[in-house]
């Protein structure tokens, strides 16, 4: 028996392979949970459903969440597929891409508009409307954050706006739902190469770093998320709600952002 088994669980946001919904999705798979799947337009489609029939379901539907009639429509279509939910994830982020380019002082009032009706208001509109379908089920909800949340990191931009007025839903969100026996989380993961990440200029420079200074001094992966998630959304998890779980091999922990060796060589040169 795996940690979800008997579970049922919307899967949101995986573009392709190396999308951390994948890496939720297969930890998922892994541990027993039943799984359904959104997709936001008719190009992400086909790819959706060869994913959903990797991880042995057929049930995948289109949900454009910046409409309102979509997530209603994705309620009424769980309703009569399943009946019942227990798990949310929401892996839906977006910002124009021009919106990556300056600083966040050339952030267009439009690109704005889109980061936080995508990227936040999304993630109230899905819990309000998916809710019921938790009754007595005790549900639990995560969604994807990232360190340019809490610090400013170049080009991240309005994103890095968006992802703090994220976090803070969270806690606003865990306090309401909690009357109703469930959970949501945050799970702020390291920069992984995802379609999405390309958009932002100098990623690659954002990799290199973040896992050069890390403790560890490795890169996170897809997986490394997909089985945080899987304890969060377990009974485990049963008295952790409004949190945010760094997923990042604690780089958030450092304050001088290299590791002992570098810093000694740095400092002291090649001898101390």
């Amino acid at each position: 028996m795996g940690l979800l088994s008997g579970k049922r669980a919307l899967i949101t946001g995986i573009a392709n392979e190396r999308s951390i919904a994948y890496g939720i999705a297969k930890s998922f798979h892994r541990e027993g949970a039943q799984m359904a799947f959104t997709y936001a337009n008719e190009k992400l489609k086909k790819r959706v459903e060869e994913i959903a029939q990797e991880f042995g379901s057929e049930l995948v539907f289109e949900c454009d969440v910046s409409k309102d009639e979509h997530i209603l429509a994705l309620k009424d279509w769980l309703q009569k597929e399943w009946g019942s939910l227990d798990i949310i994830v929401h892996s839906i982020a977006y910002a124009p891409k021009e919106e990556f380019k300056g600083g966040v002082i050339d952030t267009s009032r439009e690109g704005f508009k889109i980061a936080m009706d995508i990227s936040v208001y999304s993630l109230i509109a899905l819990t309000r409307t998916l809710m019921p379908l938790m009754e007595g089920r005790n549900g639990s909800i995560i969604t994807l954050s990232y360190y340019g949340a809490e610090k400013v990191v170049p080009h991240y931009n309005v994103m890095g706006i968006a992802k703090a007025a994220l976090e803070c839903t969270v806690r606003y969100l865990a306090y309401d739902i909690a009357k109703y026996d469930h959970r949501i989380n945050a799970i702020s993961a390291g920069p992984i190469k995802t379609l999405a990440a390309y958009s932002i200029t100098g990623f690659h420079l954002l990799m290199e770093h973040t896992t050069k200074v890390n403790p560890f001094g490795r890169a996170i992966t897809i997986e490394d998320v997909g089985d945080t998630a899987v304890f969060l959304c377990s009974d485990w998890a049963r008295a952790i709600t409004g949190e945010v779980i760094h997923v990042d091999n604690g780089y958030h922990i450092m304050g001088v952002f290299g590791r002992e060796e570098e810093i000694k060589k740095e400092v002291f040169g090649k001898g101390e």
